[in-house]
């Protein structure tokens, strides 16, 4: 899978983010998204495989394309019989054109394109819910729980990184519904790093050393945590999830109208046990898990799109279970014949 759809899918994340910085700054977070969707789609539509999307842009009348359980790859095209569609790779797909809409649309860091793909039944295909989140370095894998509270989870982590509580950071979401979780972090003396936006950036930046973020916390949303264990599953990080289906929790409004007619919803989904923790082996439980994200906007793991006249460089990650490798991958990307190429 990962020779057949590696370099492909680092460019469908590339288009994307290439589409989304055109609008930086301009305030429309829909005019941000719209743009970062066709061009996903576009250049995923050229892929020669049959993707089914199982964490996208929402229903399907709610979103023209890439909605959940919409197909997309070079199955979609009209001419799609002459490319021999018994033999096209059959993969479950994950995406997020634009994670952090609004960092884009106002100018501010940590925004990127990302995907995840796997082998068909791969993903796990979470509602649009919220999720309560815990992600830690590998080392912690296995030692921290979601169970457990914050502040056992920041002395586990400190063993583990072999380093005292105070040194750790941790990132938790600028929300009403963090205020305890965020109070506690800081009496056990840890540092918090709020966010606006972009959990998912923030999640895989556990994974990698020299970061300095240890461990994100708190609640956010789901599908963008599927995408989240899908990279900290290929580099042996620790990651758990577990579905929020109470509004009152939440406290900004969920998918659903009520507790009763959430829990009816994930029932229909044929999940039987609301309350159960999830880890990454659970949410990417696929053979082979394949991950890539493209910044955007500048962020802890990777430069935002450059542009130059003729041209634009992009910073891009690439992750697989297959070949358990992570790359980072710095393309120059020419849309004219160039007078020079920046190398900055």
């Amino acid at each position: 899978m990962e020779s057949t759809l590696g370099l492909e899918i680092v460019e469908v994340v590339e288009q994307a983010a290439i589409a989304s910085y055109k609008w930086v700054g301009k305030g429309n977070k829909n005019t941000v998204d719209h743009a970062a969707v066709e061009a996903m789609c576009e250049r995923m539509n050229k892929i020669h495989m049959r993707g089914r999307i199982v964490i996208g842009e929402g229903e399907r009348n709610e979103a023209p394309t890439l909605y959940i359980g919409g197909e997309v790859g070079i199955c979609t095209r009209e001419n799609a019989k002459t490319f021999n569609p018994e033999k096209l790779l059959e993969v479950d797909i994950a995406v997020d054109p634009c994670e952090g809409t609004n960092l884009v649309a106002y100018g501010q860091n940590g925004s990127m394109a990302v995907i995840a793909v796997s082998e068909k039944g791969g993903l796990f295909a979470a509602p649009d819910f919220y999720m309560k989140k815990l992600a830690a370095p590998p080392v912690a894998k296995g030692h921290v729980d979601l169970n457990k509270s914050a502040t056992d989870n920041l002395n586990i982590l400190s063993k583990c990184l072999n380093c005292s509580v105070e040194e750790l950071v941790v990132v938790v979401m600028d929300r009403p519904r963090h205020e305890e979780l965020i109070q506690e972090i800081r009496h056990a003396g840890s540092c918090v790093q709020l966010i606006s936006d972009g959990d998912v950036s923030a999640a895989i930046s556990c994974a990698f050393q020299g970061t300095n973020i240890h461990a994100l916390m708190g609640i956010g949303l789901a599908p963008e945590g599927v995408i989240s264990a899908a990279a900290i599953r290929c580099l042996n990080g620790h990651f758990q999830g577990q579905l929020i289906y109470d509004p009152a929790i939440v406290k900004i409004g969920l998918t659903g109208e009520s507790k009763e007619g959430n829990l009816m919803r994930l029932k229909e989904m044929g999940i039987e046990d609301p309350d159960r923790i999830y880890d990454a082996d659970e949410l990417a439980c696929g053979e082979t898990v394949l991950f890539a994200a493209c910044g955007i906007t500048p962020g802890v793991l990777m430069k935002g799109v450059r542009i130059f006249q003729g041209g634009a460089r992009t910073q891009s990650l690439f992750i697989s279970s297959q070949s358990k490798t992570a790359r980072f991958i710095d393309t120059v990307h020419l849309f004219d014949t160039p007078k020079s190429i920046n190398l900055h």
